[in-house]
C-alpha cells in the first residue's frame, strides 16, 4: 500500500484502468470459449457458433461511434464503469434454466457483452491520451503498448480459464462464479476511478461523432482493412481447417488459437521496442505504411505454399506464427498513432470513431470468413487477406510523418 502511495495520480489512475481492462478481457475471452464449447457439445457446427457472436460484432459498430460521444459527455469513468455493468449483466444472462438458452437469447447476451466489452476498450485507450502529458509521446507509445498486449495476452489466458471453469464447474455456475468476481471489480472501480476522466470541456454534439479530423479518417481506414485481413481467415476458417484437414480435436484447436492469442499480445507489448524506441525513434505514418507492406505479402506466401503441395502444417502454422508477430506490430503502432493524433479535449471522440472501424473490419472479416472459406476454400481467404493488409498499407502513405506540423480537416 505504501508503494501505490507514492506513485503518482496519473500512475495510480492508469494503473486502475488497466485493472478494470484486464479484468474484463478475462471474462470476455472465458465467456467466448465457454459459449463456443457449450455449443459445440449440444452438436452445433462451427459456422452455426460463430453465427451466435454476430451481434457481438454488430453491436461493436455501434457502440464505438455512440460510445465516443457519451464519453466525451458524461466522462470516461462512467462509459468504463457501464461496460463493466453490463458485462455483469450479459453474464447473469446465461445462467438462466438450459430451455432458455436459445439462439436469439444467447445472441442477445452476445450483443450486451459486444456492447460493454468496446465501452470498456474505448474508455480505457481514451483515458492514457489524458494521462500523458503530450510532450512524452515515448511514454505514450510505452502505455498503450503494455495496455494493448496486456489485454490481447489475457485473453487468449482467459481462453484457458474457460475451458478450466467448464470442466471444473459446469456452464452455470462458471458463468456465475465470472459474474461475481467482475461485480466486485466494477464496485471497487465505481469508487476509485477519477471522476470526469475525459470529459469534454464544451458539450459535443451529436454529429461530432464522425471525425473531422483526415489523420484519423485516414488511420480508421487503414484500421478497417487492417483487422479485416486477420479475420477473414482467423474467426472461421482458420478453426476449422485444422480441425477436418489437420483432425485436431476441439480442445488441441482451442488449446492453439488461444497460445497464438497470448504469444501475440506478448509480442504487442514489446512493439515499441521492437520499432526502435530504445534508439528514440517514435513512430509515424510512415512506419505504418513499412510494417504494413512488410505484412502485405505473408497470406499470398502461405497460400501459394499450400497450392504448391508443400507441408500444410508446416506451410500453414510457421506462417501463422509470422503472421502473429508482424499484425501485433502493425496493430500496436495502430494503437499508439490513434491516441497520439485525439485531441486531449473530447479523446473518446475520436477514439470511438477510430474503433468503429475496427469493428467494423472485424465484422466484415468474420462474415468473409464464413462465406469464403464455405465457396472457395482457406487459400481463397489468404488471398483476400494479403489485398486488405495491401489497401491499408497503401491508406497509410497518406498518414502524417515526423515534420507534419498541422493535420488538414478532412
Amino acid at each position: 500500500m505504501k508503494a501505490l502511495s507514492a506513485l503518482s495520480t496519473e500512475v495510480r489512475q492508469y494503473l486502475l484502468v488497466t485493472g478494470n481492462y484486464w479484468a474484463f478481457t478475462l471474462t470476455d475471452g472465458a465467456l467466448r470459449m465457454l459459449v463456443v464449447l457449450h455449443f459445440h457439445s449440444l452438436g452445433y457446427t462451427p459456422l452455426q457458433i460463430a453465427a451466435l457472436f454476430l451481434f457481438y460484432e454488430v453491436f461493436g459498430v455501434i457502440t464505438n461511434l455512440v460510445g465516443g460521444y457519451l464519453g466525451a459527455r458524461l466522462g470516461l469513468n462512467r462509459t468504463m464503469n457501464i461496460g463493466l455493468g453490463m458485462q455483469v449483466l450479459a453474464l447473469l444472462m446465461l445462467t438462466v434454466p438450459a430451455a432458455w438458452l436459445t439462439v436469439p437469447w444467447v445472441m442477445a447476451a452476445q450483443a450486451l457483452s459486444g456492447i460493454a466489452k468496446d465501452l470498456n476498450k474505448m474508455s480505457a485507450k481514451s483515458s492514457i491520451k489524458l494521462l500523458v502529458p503530450d510532450s512524452q509521446q515515448g511514454t505514450l507509445y510505452k502505455w498503450v503498448a503494455i495496455l494493448t498486449g496486456s489485454k490481447n495476452a489475457l485473453k487468449g489466458v482467459g481462453f484457458f480459464l474457460g475451458g478450466a471453469l467448464l470442466a471444473l464447474l459446469g456452464f452455470t455456475m462458471a458463468i456465475l462464479s465470472m459474474a461475481a468476481v467482475l461485480a466486485l471489480v466494477w464496485v471497487g472501480s465505481l469508487l476509485l476511478l477519477k471522476k470526469d476522466l475525459g470529459k469534454a470541456k464544451a458539450k459535443p454534439k451529436f454529429r461530432d461523432m464522425l471525425s473531422k479530423s483526415r489523420a484519423i479518417n485516414i488511420l480508421s481506414a487503414a484500421r478497417l482493412f487492417l483487422f479485416g485481413a486477420r479475420d477473414v481467415w482467423f474467426v472461421v476458417a482458420l478453426p476449422v481447417y485444422l480441425s477436418t484437414v489437420f483432425g485436431w480435436d476441439f480442445w488441441l484447436v482451442g488449446g492453439f488459437l488461444a497460445a497464438w492469442i497470448i504469444g501475440y499480445g506478448i509480442v504487442q507489448s514489446f512493439a515499441p521496442s521492437i520499432t526502435g524506441k530504445k534508439r528514440g525513434h517514435v513512430p509515424d505514418g510512415q512506419a505504418a505504411f513499412i510494417w504494413a507492406i512488410a505484412l502485405a505479402g505473408l497470406p499470398a506466401l502461405i497460400a501459394l505454399g499450400l497450392s504448391a503441395g508443400w507441408s500444410a502444417q508446416l506451410v500453414l502454422l510457421g506462417g501463422l506464427m509470422l503472421f502473429g508477430v508482424l499484425f501485433a506490430v502493425n496493430s500496436s503502432l495502430h494503437s499508439y498513432l490513434i491516441v497520439s493524433y485525439a485531441k486531449e479535449d473530447g479523446v473518446s471522440l475520436d477514439v470511438g470513431f477510430y474503433y468503429m472501424s475496427n469493428a467494423l473490419g472485424r465484422l466484415v472479416g468474420t462474415l468473409l470468413s464464413g462465406w469464403v472459406f464455405q465457396a472457395y476454400g482457406l487459400e481463397a481467404c489468404l488471398w483476400v487477406s494479403s489485398a486488405f493488409v495491401l489497401a491499408a498499407a497503401l491508406i497509410s502513405i497518406a498518414l502524417p510523418r515526423h515534420g507534419d506540423t498541422t493535420q488538414q480537416p478532412s
